[in-house]
Parts: structure tokens; sequence; C-alpha cells
């Protein structure tokens, strides 16, 4: 199949009547694109990247369900529901890459028919909100657990947290039926493609449900989860400050501790110091001290950095696309940026899929020991089985060989054992 010359119109998003990841102009034989800016091989380079996403992302969500699943009924805590439902959402969307990659390599023609479109499409949606919604809910999980250990002890429920990752699947299936509704397969003859695009009924529609995409899948989650870790880092930091300050004012007494050393007369301990306050930590109790609290402010800056790392520049291309459509933007870098960084700037988001099971578990001592558990576990099931395929060979052969002895013993005896006579 001949590959259209010009694919860049494919990327546009200021038109409200068709899409292939955002949309695509209605007013083809109009739009002309700057020819002094060099347009992105999107027909190479997208298909290269979404495989590379998806290969590292399914291998590392899958790593992760794996442990999450296998987890004792005392690890599955909140967090960790949390974390296997994105994980699962995450997997489920990186499962559809692959068709995806198809369609840009193909120059943007769909061969998988109307049904894997609409899937597809609602898989795209699906995780991008439920994605963001099971970090946001992650966000407030480690707030609670840090700032207020105590009394958020009875709202941190693992059932609480089954029910709150029902009402994000529901929540963004709704946010994701309007997709589903519209996308469809369009023939469209200036390209000679059967392109998967969203048909916008009116202008209307095209600025809700980008506005929607801006508000409820970054906006408002960007400025919840940075609320939650800031009042977490400033908790932290404040622990640290006042234990600091405690162990100035109050150094250690050497002549009481040189006197805990001697044999006590009476049966009675000696007094403890008072140990200074302390944030206790989510995952096991312990005061958050030296690495571990350094540990825990690694944490989490690498998710609020991964977070807007990987999704703020779509949305600035998709609000620069949304001035261009009420015509207060127009110019050739405005037109390149939207054609050609759309869905560069998408496989930027994409890659978040990869990048969540890496900052949540893989950075974590815990979730390495079980991993290398369970990396234990199958490596010991494969040689026990290559070993009874060992002995099961073993036994076969000396059974061969014993029959091979006594067939010889045979054939001696025959030869040897005189005829009887006639």
């Amino acid at each position: 199949m001949e590959v259209p010359d010009d694919l860049s119109i494919f990327n546009s998003t200021s038109f409200p009547y068709f899409t292939t990841e955002t949309h695509l102009n209605t007013s083809l034989a109009s739009a002309d694109p700057c020819r002094d800016w060099t347009p992105v091989p999107m027909t190479t380079v997208i298909p290269t990247i979404y495989s590379i996403i998806c290969v590292l992302g399914t291998v590392a969500n899958a790593l992760a369900v794996s442990v999450l699943a296998h987890a004792s009924a005392s690890r599955r805590t909140v967090a960790n529901t949390f974390m296997l439902n994105l994980c699962v959402s995450d997997l489920l969307f990186l499962l559809s890459l692959p068709l995806w990659a198809v369609y840009y390599s193909r120059g943007y023609d769909w061969p998988f028919g109307q049904v894997a479109c609409k899937m597809c499409g609602l898989l795209h949606n699906l995780n991008l909100y439920a994605s963001i919604f099971f970090i946001t809910s992650m966000s407030i999980d480690r707030y609670l657990a840090i700032v207020h250990p105590f009394r958020s002890q009875s709202a941190r429920d693992p059932k609480r947290a089954r029910l709150t990752c029902i009402l994000v699947w529901v929540l963004a299936c709704a946010c994701s039926v309007p997709t589903l509704a519209l996308r469809d397969t369009h023939y469209l003859e200036a390209f000679a493609v059967e392109a998967c695009v969203i048909l916008y009924p009116t202008h209307k529609w095209y600025l809700t449900l980008v506005w929607m995409k801006i508000i409820l899948a970054f906006l408002l989650p960007l400025l919840v989860i940075s609320c939650c870790y800031c009042a977490i880092g400033r908790n932290l930091l404040g622990d640290t400050v006042l234990m600091r300050v405690h162990s100035v004012s109050h150094p250690p007494n050497m002549s009481s501790f040189k006197s805990t050393l001697q044999p006590q007369e009476s049966c009675s301990k000696p007094e403890r110091p008072p140990t200074p306050h302390v944030s206790q930590s989510f995952s096991g109790g312990r005061p958050l001290e030296g690495r571990g609290l350094e540990r825990v402010l690694r944490t989490v800056a690498a998710v609020v950095l991964a977070f807007f790392l990987c999704w703020f520049p779509f949305h600035c291309v998709t609000f620069i696309d949304l001035l261009k459509s009420k015509g207060l933007l127009d110019s050739c870098w405005v037109n390149w940026t939207i054609h050609n960084l759309t869905p560069l700037t998408l496989c930027l988001g994409f890659s978040n899929s990869a990048i969540n099971p890496v900052v949540y578990c893989f950075i974590g001592n815990h979730f390495r020991g079980r991993l290398g558990g369970l990396c234990k576990d199958l490596c010991a099931c494969l040689k026990a089985r290559g070993e009874d395929h060992s002995q099961k060979r073993g036994s076969f052969s000396t059974r061969l060989s014993s029959f091979s002895r006594k067939l010889s013993d045979l054939k001696d005896l025959a030869i040897v054992e005189p005829t009887s006579p006639a």
C-alpha cells in the first residue's frame, strides 16, 4: 500500500470532526502546512517508540502484578491494592499498543475493523483516566499514612480501598463512554486510508471533551498530588528538624550511660530517655530516620516528576491546539507543533505506564525482596522438574540397557546350545 506523502495533517487537533489519536482536519484540501518546517517521519518513529514502551511496560507491569497478586494476606495493604489496579490498567492499555504501532506504520490505515478501533480507543481513554485516578488515590493514602498515621487507621482499610478501586473504574469508564460512542473507522478518499477516528457531532463536543481531559486527567489530579506530597515533605522535614533540635538540647549523659553498664544492686531497670517524635512510615510503622527518610523523599520527588514530565507536554500541546481552534493562535510554529508534537508527547504520556511500576514498586527494598523470592521459587520449580525429567530419563536408560543385556544373553545362549537331533 502506498503511504501518503503528507501525514502531518493526521496529527492536527484544530478541527472538531475527525481524529486519530486526537483530531483530523475536516478541510483536507485547504490545509497547507509550512513547507520550511520539516515534519517528523511518523510512520517510523511512532511505531518504534510504541514497540519499546510496549515491551518494557508489559514486562514491568506483569512482574508487578505477579508479585502483588501472590502477596500474603498481611501484605495486601491499601497501597498495594491501588498499585495492583494501576498495573492492571497499564497492562490492559499496553496490550493495545501493537495495534496502534501497526496503524502508524501503515500510514494511518486501520486494518483491524470497527470493533477493534472502538476497543483500542476505549482502552486508551480508560487508562488515561484510571491511571491518574489511581495515582491520586495512592497519593492521598500516603498523605494520610504519613501525616496522620493514627487518626487515619480506621479510614485506611483494605475493604474501603477495594471499594475506592471500584469507584475509580466506574468513573474512568464514565469518562471514556463519549470516546467509545464517537470513535469509528472512516474512509478518507484524499489519502485512500481507512482511519480510526473520532467523529464529533459539533464543535462544542470537541471543546467539552478536551476541557474534561485537561481538567479531570491533569490539572485536578496534579493539584491534589502536589498538595499531598508537599504536606508529606513538610511533615518529614519538620520531624527531622525537631529530632535534631532535641538531640542538641538534650545530649546523652555519659555518666548515667556508664552507670548502666555497671551491675545494678536492685532489680529495677534503668530509666529510658524519652524518644523524640518521628513520623511513622506507612509500610511498617517504624520511624523514618536517616536513609529511610531520604528514600521516602526521593520516592515522593520521583512520583511528582514522573507524573508531571510524562503528561504536561501533551496537555500543553492540546491547549495550544485549543487556542488555535478559537483563532487565537495561527502561525507556522503552531501548526508544526500541533502536527508533529501531538503524537510524540502522547508517546511520552504512554511511557508513564512503563514508569509507574518502577517508581512505585522496584525502588522499594521489600518489593525487590519479594520479586527475588518469586524468581527463586520459579527457578527451584524449574530445577525440580529438570531433575525429575533427568531421573525419569535415567531410569528409562537403565531399563533399556538391562533389556539389551538380557537380549544379548539370550542370543549367546541360542548360539552355544547344541541343536537337537532330527
